[in-house]
């Protein structure tokens, strides 16, 4: 009879374990993705070529963002895509000046080469535009980034919605940075 009974608990003692085991394994995964890394399907145009639509990718959560880093964030409100988030490339990051003439990007007065634009990719004031030579005080009425803020440009200048149209995007409303398998 002894048998038996330590046969019962034997067995109601593994499930125990075992349910025990898969949820902490599961609340591990739950606090790993909300805050260190998370996986994000690349949704539209604006970040060719670097990402084509339907792209995977993981954001990491931890690090503050950076000039060149691509970022995942909340789409600003005035783009009427609320509850939806964007990736773009970050330009500028406080303080920054940024200009661009004949289409080529100066970065606090430093001429930069963006690799990562298809070759010949022209940047325009706003998409649809001729004006390839303009400041960031033309677009956004400030002479440099504010503090806490992030300009932030699609690497697809001609079908890309970015700070060109609304504006600079606030640092606390980045989800993550994508962690880069590639030079780009």
């Amino acid at each position: 009879m002894t048998d038996k009974v330590k046969t019962k608990k034997s067995i109601t003692y593994q499930i125990v374990s075992w349910l025990l085991v898969i949820v902490v394994a599961f609340a591990v995964a739950m606090l790993v993705r909300t805050f260190l890394v998370a996986p994000v399907k690349v949704d539209g145009r604006s970040m060719e070529p670097t990402y084509q639509d339907g792209n995977h990718l993981f954001i990491e959560k931890i690090t503050k963002p950076d000039r060149f880093d691509k970022v995942v964030f909340d789409a600003p409100t005035s783009t009427g895509d609320e509850g939806s988030y964007f990736i773009k490339r970050v330009i500028g990051v406080s303080g920054d000046k940024i200009e661009f003439k004949d289409s080529k990007l100066y970065v606090n007065g430093k001429k930069y080469k963006e690799d990562y634009l298809a070759k010949g990719m022209p940047t325009y004031s706003q998409p649809g535009s001729n004006r390839s030579t303009f400041t960031l005080k033309d677009i956004t009425g400030h002479e440099k980034v504010p503090k806490g803020k992030l300009f932030v440009l699609g690497d697809n200048r001609e079908g890309s919605m970015d700070s060109r149209m609304f504006g600079f995007i606030d640092e606390s409303a980045v989800d993550g940075v994508v962690i880069s398998f590639s030079k780009k």
